[in-house]
């Protein structure tokens, strides 16, 4: 069905018209404002929002009860030294090391010492029979034989002179008698003290008239013996090795330690070096470098080094394990925590915990450097009497961790 309005009802239809739009067109404008200024006071919220997300997580709160499993420590300053450590092992000093073989080739009669024993410088340590030696003291008692009846012989002879008997050429050859004699006599000592005889000893052998033909082997020097090899009855041979015994002066002993090329042209000659086996794990064993390898092994890719350690109460043993720190560089102060308050995280990032007050703590990313002796070099991010946790920050990490998630 169609509607006919009059003129005046179509022009109070056009002006609702026109006014609802204009009204709808308010209410837009009104809406973008508020928008407008909705979307300018979010900038601030969002920062606030950050800011607090970030002190939430390097920030932790604790309770009191945990609070006492927290330890709170100082941080130090303490001494750091560059120094590179290497494994080896403890063995005798060879330059302190003999051989000990008899002067001539014969059978071993008895052994004073075995191995083990310590001895001083002259102790007899074994005695062997040299056939030579007991020749050389036979012709000695010989001429000291002869000797006597020469001199008796040419008393008698000087007496008869002096009565006026016998002849002048007699009492000659008498002389001449005794004085041979006498240089074979001689000769006869200084052919026993050849063999190690001292002039009391060949006292004894004149005046007994025995020969014994043995020699006593004594060690040339004071210390230990480290190896025997010598049985009574076996013979012995000058050029047949090994040696009846081997003595070593066991006050300073060497630590042969293998060092990586990359390592070695920072090592000198007389730097001091620190050494520890497991024997003594609380003890370090002082010394210093005496010989660098002269030449790496192919195998390897090592150097041999050598240090002479002082041992005084003679408590390292050869072939022990060992291992040891060599100092290269010059000592320096650095700020310092115990290993146990340094966290690494999954990140590779280390940090501690600083303390605001007891149940307070604020995470801290730090540089580390070397750790010496339980502690822990902070090169920043740390300073000189600065609170931090000391045993129980691996807790605060992790409970710190939970809070973030």
């Amino acid at each position: 069905m169609t509607t006919i309005r009059s003129k005046s009802q179509q022009t109070t239809i056009f002006f609702i018209s026109k006014a609802f739009g204009v009204a709808l067109v308010a209410m837009l404008l009104v809406a973008g404002v508020t928008a407008c200024h909705k979307r300018s006071d979010d900038k601030p919220a969002t920062a606030e929002s950050a800011a607090s997300a970030a002190s939430l997580k390097n920030s932790l709160t604790i309770t009191e009860q945990q609070a006492k499993h927290i330890q709170i420590i100082s941080v130090s300053s303490s001494e750091f030294v560059e120094q590179h450590e290497a494994v080896g092992m403890i063995d005798f000093n060879q330059n302190s090391t003999v051989q000990v073989w008899p002067p001539y080739q014969g059978r071993i009669r008895q052994i004073s010492v075995k191995a083990g024993d310590d001895v001083e410088k002259g102790q007899v340590l074994f005695s062997i029979d040299i056939p030579e030696l007991l020749t050389a003291e036979s012709e000695l008692i010989a001429t000291v034989n002869a000797l006597t009846l020469a001199n008796k012989a040419l008393d008698r002879m000087q007496k008869m002179r002096a009565g006026g008997a016998g002849a002048e050429k007699d009492l000659e050859q008498t002389i001449s008698d005794q004085q041979t004699a006498e240089g074979a006599y001689k000769a006869a000592r200084d052919a026993v003290r050849i063999f190690g005889r001292s002039d009391e000893e060949i006292d004894v052998i004149e005046a007994s008239l025995k020969v014994s033909g043995e020699v006593p082997v004594r060690s040339p020097i004071r210390g230990r013996v480290t190896n025997r090899n010598a049985a009574p009855g076996s013979l012995v041979q000058l050029d047949a090795p090994p040696a009846p015994f081997i003595v070593s002066d066991i006050s300073k002993l060497w630590m042969i330690a293998y060092v990586s090329e990359h390592d070695f042209p920072q090592l000198k000659l007389g730097q001091p070096v620190s050494v520890s086996v497991m024997a003594y794990p609380d003890r370090k064993f002082r010394g210093k470098i005496i010989t660098l390898g002269a030449a790496v092994d192919p195998d390897t890719r090592r150097i041999a080094v050598f240090s002479e350690i002082k041992d005084p109460k003679h408590e390292l043993r050869a072939q022990m394990l060992a291992s040891f720190l060599i100092r290269t560089g010059t000592p320096s102060f650095s700020p310092a925590v115990p290993i146990n308050s340094v966290v690494r995280e999954s990140s590779g990032i280390q940090v501690v915990f600083v303390v605001q007050d007891e149940f307070h703590f604020i995470r801290r990313p730090v540089k580390t450097g070397m750790t010496q002796n339980g502690m822990v070099q902070i090169l920043y991010g740390l300073s000189v009497d600065e609170k931090i946790a000391g045993d129980g920050a691996l807790f605060l990490s992790n409970a710190l961790t939970l809070q973030s998630h």
